[in-house]
């Protein structure tokens, strides 16, 4: 007997079972379209910002199917963040190899609906496709901001000082933990810091709760997903200042304040490893307090690295007798 041609297909069918239930903004039309509708609140623009992760590349093959979800969204919302944007809504394309395991896309979906829930950021449509080699996963993510208050990398003035969230270097460490069995005991970790670094790379923890705040007391700002060397440059040069950071004042875990002690040649990896998905933010002398009330506010620590100024438009980190650390690859790049 042959198929209906009114019958969905196996892509349809797999759509509507993981897909359709994540797509609760009605400007998705239920992902029976081919395209969604959605518009920014009044007086608001849209900030748009577009990511992913590749097998083998971001995340390893045998990471669980539901950490693979939520760093794919999160990595996208960090983006947001940094903007100052609250989240709307995204598009997901994912292409999945022709043997997957539907357990694997249960666990998948499973995750990203409740990350969607989470972060107030349902999805609005996408494509599925078959992948030659290991799962893609493309996001394009939508937020907005009050008209004209985005948040952009120009924007640092001379005598604005440098903030940071959080801590820098554990998803690099967590890296390494994943790719050398030996690095744990030579760093002399117990299994509550591996953990920590191990957790920290595999799954982000994007930091939407300051959106507001950056907006409205930084000067400008970007997410560390690069490494902090290189997007500190990266906000260096759009800025048109010079910054001067201290090495010393980089906020750092005990885990990685442990593998430090223990070998410190892993500063240029935490420095310029990546994947932190913290934000770095100019603020105004006079801003730092403020900023700094707003994150406590969401249990975010915000700690000061450095200051801009009118010079040539480069990062350094300063060592305690002033010499800048040069690094063999200052920031991450897929090229």
């Amino acid at each position: 007997m042959s198929k209906r041609d009114d019958e969905p297909s196996p892509e349809d069918r797999l759509i509507e079972k993981y897909f359709r239930p994540i797509a609760t903004h009605p400007g998705a039309f239920g992902l029976a379209d081919d395209a969604a509708a959605i518009a920014p609140p009044a007086g608001c623009d849209l900030v748009l910002t577009t990511d992913g992760v590749i097998s083998g590349v971001h995340f390893f093959p045998d990471d669980p199917p539901q950490a693979v979800a939520r760093k794919a969204l999160r990595i996208n919302l960090s983006d947001l963040a940094a903007k100052g944007a609250e989240p709307l809504a995204f598009l997901m394309a994912i292409a999945l190899p022709e043997n997957f395991a539907p357990g694997w896309l249960e666990g998948f979906a499973r995750a990203l609906g409740e990350d969607a829930a989470f972060y107030r950021c349902p999805l609005l449509g996408g494509d599925t496709d078959r992948s030659p080699g290991g799962v893609t996963v493309h996001i394009a993510a939508f937020g907005s901001v009050p008209h004209g208050t985005m948040v952009r990398r120009a924007g640092a003035r001379p005598g604005d000082r440098i903030v940071v969230t959080g801590t820098i270097g554990d998803a690099a460490l967590g890296l390494v933990l994943r790719r050398d069995k030996t690095a744990a005991e030579r760093w002399r970790l117990d299994d509550a810091m591996r953990q920590h670094l191990l957790d920290r790379y595999l799954v982000p923890q994007p930091r939407n709760a300051i959106a507001e705040a950056l907006r409205r007391y930084a000067s400008a700002a970007i997410d560390v997903s690069d490494g902090l060397a290189g997007d500190l440059a990266k906000l260096a040069r759009a800025s048109g200042v010079g910054i001067d950071a201290a090495v010393e004042a980089v906020p750092l875990s005990a885990a990685a304040r442990r593998a430090l002690a223990a070998e410190p040649a892993v500063i240029e990896t935490i420095l310029t490893g990546g994947e932190d998905f913290e934000i770095i933010a100019a603020v105004a002398p006079d801003k730092v307090e403020g900023l700094r009330a707003a994150a406590a506010s969401a249990s975010l620590e915000v700690t000061e690295i450095g200051v801009a100024a009118a010079q040539t438009r480069e990062a350094r980190f300063l060592t305690r007798d002033g010499r800048a650390l040069a690094f063999k690859r200052p920031s991450y790049s897929h090229f």
